[in-house]
């Protein structure tokens, strides 16, 4: 419930109960706080057991964590049949190497053969040549 919480943090919590509370009164909050946690937890845990018997048996393995985004969309991409299919012919590393190639201007070269750059038009990825020093503009002192 609370893994994000660090020790400098819980400290500070601590002192400010302290302070809030009292030494004496302290004992007698925690133990409320800690029976309201455990009443909301068997709520939810009894809630939880209500929708899945109203679901039915065919929703029996249901799990909650389940609608969380992150975990269905990871249980559908191992579990699911067909994207293991689809994940086994593709080949990462080829369409990276031709995509590194497209950026780099050169043609995807076949198997065995070294790949050669293109001379379609001015690589864009290099930095142009510096102007020669009748082409610069004048420098103004006033300007700048």
């Amino acid at each position: 419930m609370f893994n994000d919480i660090g020790a400098l943090e819980l400290v500070t919590i601590v002192v400010l109960a302290i302070l809030v509370f009292g030494p004496d009164k302290l004992p007698k909050v925690i133990q409320d706080v800690t029976g309201f946690i455990r009443k909301i937890r068997a709520f939810s845990d009894s809630a939880k057991q209500d929708i899945r018997s109203e679901l039915g048996p065919e929703f029996k393995d249901f799990e909650f964590e389940d609608l969380n985004p992150k975990t269905f969309i990871r249980k559908q991409l191992t579990e699911n049949e067909d994207l293991k299919e689809i994940r086994s012919t593709f080949d990462l590393r080829k369409e990276l190497n031709e995509v590194t190639d497209a950026v780099n201007s050169r043609e995807a070269a076949p198997t065995g053969a070294s790949a050669e750059p293109a001379a379609s038009g001015p690589d864009l990825l290099k930095k142009p040549a510096a102007p020669a020093a009748d082409q610069r503009t004048p420098f103004d002192v006033d300007a700048t």
